[in-house]
């Protein structure tokens, strides 16, 4: 008696479904991590004890240890400071800036700082510390 060998069956596996899954996974993950933007500018922020934390993103003025001044991380002359908060406020509602001052820069220095920010329109000024360790 012969038996009849009949063609073999591929075995197919359909994983459309796990794909989709593992994309969504993906989309999640991008969507609920938390970047956190540092620039490149080297700090030592003051210490406080009571801070609040700012969950926005206002414009940022940074004073360096050597007193150079940045603005969202562009370097800018302390003469020029007022003109670009100036004209970066008026496309702004929440008139607010932060400023990153170096705790090894001197008082003159950031006072300063402060009356050019101040002269320029800002309503709401939020000095940047870093929690009391």
């Amino acid at each position: 008696m012969e038996l009849r060998r009949g063609k073999k069956r591929k075995v197919l596996i359909n994983i459309t479904s796990l794909i989709d899954v593992l994309f969504l996974l993906l989309i999640f993950f991008m969507v609920s991590a938390t970047f956190l933007s540092q620039p490149a500018i080297n700090l030592e922020l003051p210490s406080a004890e009571h801070a609040d934390v700012v969950r926005q993103k206002p414009l940022v003025v940074h004073v360096d240890q050597l007193g150079r001044i940045y603005l969202n991380d562009e370097p800018l002359d302390r003469m020029l400071l007022g003109d670009a908060l100036e004209q970066r406020l008026r496309d702004v509602e929440d008139k607010a800036v932060v400023l990153k001052a170096d705790s090894r820069v001197s008082h003159g220095s950031v006072i300063g700082v402060l009356d050019i920010i101040k002269g320029a329109g800002v309503t709401r000024l939020i000095v940047s510390t870093r929690p009391e360790e």
